[in-house]
This record gives C-alpha cells, sequence and structure tokens, in this order.
C-alpha cells in the first residue's frame, strides 16, 4: 500500500508564510533528511478556495511513500524539517497522513 503525508499550511489571522524561504531552504532539508524514504513530492502554493474565493492554505506539500514503513521511518528522522518551520512561518501546519487509493 502507497501511503501518503500531506502538510498543509492554513491562513489564519496574523499569520505570515515566507515561500522563497520554503521553497529554497525548507524543501531542500525535507530531502537531505527524508528524501531516503520518500517516493514522490508535490508542493502547491494557494492561490484559491475556488472562483473569487481566497485561497485557504499557503501550501500543500505532498509527499508518497512505498509503505507505511518508510512514512514513519521518514518521520522519525523529520526533527530537523519539524525545528525549521518557524523560520517560514508562524502557522501551526496540519497534517493527514493517508493510503493512495486512486
Amino acid at each position: 500500500m502507497t501511503a501518503s503525508l500531506q502538510v498543509i499550511y492554513p491562513i489564519g489571522a496574523d499569520t505570515h508564510f515566507d515561500h522563497d524561504y520554503y521553497l529554497a531552504t525548507h524543501i531542500p532539508l525535507v530531502g537531505e533528511h527524508m528524501g531516503a524514504f520518500i517516493q514522490n513530492t508535490l508542493v502547491t502554493k494557494g492561490l484559491a478556495g475556488g472562483p473569487d474565493v481566497p485561497p485557504g492554505s499557503y501550501a500543500v506539500a505532498t509527499m508518497t511513500f512505498a509503505d507505511g514503513d518508510a512514512l514513519n521511518a521518514a518521520l522519525g528522522a523529520a526533527g530537523p524539517v519539524l525545528a525549521d518551520i518557524p523560520k517560514f512561518t508562524n502557522v501551526q501546519p496540519q497534517m493527514l497522513i493517508g493510503e493512495v487509493i486512486a
């Protein structure tokens, strides 16, 4: 079973998100510490929540893994990645761990 991890950065009152730092520094840090376990990564910048609706999230990072063991190994190596979050946002990220079904 292919496993997935989505990290969602919701927009809220008095929040900020530095997309330049996120792409130039944070995503490479993910690769450095967790990359050996990741099959694929997709990063989406929020532009809209629908026609004429502002986005609800700054960004969503989606990573896929061969299985739950690979996902758990990646999470076990994520300490430096988690410690980096306050350098680009004051948002509390939301996580969705799932099974890829399509």
